[in-house]
């Protein structure tokens, strides 16, 4: 394993503990999730890169068009539900309530 890929396999697990074990705050989350994608984005232009296949270049650019379109949806959610429930705190959100 290169140095390169145990960077961001690191990085992905790293977001993926940071999901599961500090689920406090919604922007935490965000963020998390956020990390997680830019690793795959690395990753992936990582494999593109050294498969010198032309075909596959275009695979990182659509990961990254997709994730910044969920950061926006996500930051979209956070003003909303920041704006409704008064705070960014997942335990204050219940899917039961109206």
């Amino acid at each position: 394993m290169t140095p390169a890929h145990f960077a961001f396999s690191t990085a992905f697990l790293l977001g993926m503990a940071g999901l599961a074990f500090h689920r406090t705050h919604l922007l935490s989350a965000l963020l998390c999730l956020e990390g997680m994608m830019l690793s795959l984005f690395i990753g992936l232009s990582l494999w593109s890169l050294q498969l010198e296949a032309l075909a596959q270049t275009v695979a990182p650019v659509l990961l990254l068009a997709f994730s910044a379109c969920e950061a926006s949806a996500g930051l979209a959610l956070l003003v909303a539900t920041t704006r409704t429930h008064g705070s960014d705190r997942l335990q204050n959100l219940n899917l039961l309530r109206c």
